[in-house]
């Protein structure tokens, strides 16, 4: 054989033992289901990612709580066995202490002050305080303000709450504002809410909008009164040792990922404040809007008084003066 048709034999033998290019693939977890905010956050996450990459990075949505509980996939992304999520607080804050400066009632003005506390500095300083508990806090999506729906009566006021056994978030400020209103907490994985409903277990729970008709709450509830007790953040996180196996490039893409699945997070929520209320009264739960919110805020004072020392009271204070 000539020296040519030997580099060609060899070449053809390389080609075809070479293992072909695949495209990395991580999964996205969330616990709502897919026709959700959070679905829709999880499908312009992927689509932008998978865009930027052009196609070396691809998106598993995984949604429905397939891998989980949302504190199951925060663990998981600890360990690295859950590459993404996007995540409501409330665990997060098992993890990330930071987080529950958020999560005080009757904090936030409305959805133009959260956004820009969220997306200016305080927000992007808790963000970064994800790191030390092995998470990386890409960017603030959204849930809404949360609303409470039961099986009972109306709650017009805090008297209305007593002996109310309400579904909350593994969050101890929440929990500790449900008592303090006279309700019995019950903190629950999302993934037990539904059947719990169904079952008696609990009389309700509490959600924002999107969350409420996303799960057809009006099959199981027949009250939703829109307390806006709590304004609910989401947020999209990255496990830290996926985010050290990336390159810059790759991860300034996961960033960007990331802001386009919260501005459509919080376009959904948007459409469904209105939307949803409608769909609620159409499929025929009473909506009471007639809230005493000046009685709830009074009653939750003293959880301010307990627990913002403990979350920083500078912190809170920052937020409120931001919204002046």
């Amino acid at each position: 054989m000539t020296r040519l048709t030997t580099l060609a034999v060899l070449l053809a033998g390389a080609s075809a033992f070479a293992l072909p290019v695949t495209a990395k693939t991580f999964n996205l977890a969330f616990t709502p289901p897919l026709e959700s905010h959070y679905g829709d956050a999880g499908k312009a996450f992927k689509t932008k990612i998978e865009e930027l990459s052009g196609g070396d990075i691809e998106i598993a949505l995984k949604p429905a709580g397939a891998l989980g509980g949302e504190r199951d996939v925060i663990e998981g992304l600890q360990i690295g066995t859950v590459e993404l999520t996007i995540s409501s607080t409330g665990p997060i804050g098992n993890f990330v202490p930071q987080v529950y400066a958020l999560d005080f009632p009757f904090l936030f003005k409305d959805y133009a002050s959260a956004h820009a506390v969220l997306d200016g500095e305080i927000g992007q300083e808790i963000l970064a305080d994800f790191e030390p508990a092995g998470l990386v806090g890409l960017a603030w999506a959204e849930n809404g303000f949360r609303h409470i729906t039961d099986s009972k009566h109306p709650i017009r006021t805090p008297d209305d709450l007593k002996g109310i056994k309400l579904r909350t978030m593994e969050n101890e400020v929440h929990i500790a504002a449900f008592k303090a209103l006279g309700a019995a907490p019950t903190p629950m994985s999302w993934t037990e809410v539904l059947t719990s409903l169904q079952q008696g277990t609990i009389d309700g729970q509490e959600n924002p909008v999107p969350i409420i008709t996303a799960n057809n709450m009006w099959e199981i509830q027949k009250y939703a009164s829109l307390t806006g007790h709590v304004y609910s953040p989401a947020a999209v996180v990255i496990s830290k040792i996926t985010w050290d196996e990336l390159s810059p490039e790759e991860q300034g893409w996961m960033k960007e990922a990331a802001k386009a699945a919260a501005e459509a997070s919080r376009a959904t929520v948007a459409k469904n404040e209105t939307a949803g209320v409608e769909k609620m009264i159409a499929n025929g739960m009473e909506v009471v809007t007639d809230i005493d919110k000046a009685a709830f805020a009074a009653a939750v004072q003293p959880v301010y008084d307990e627990y913002a020392p403990k979350y920083s009271p500078e912190l809170i204070q920052r937020i409120r003066d931001a919204q002046k």
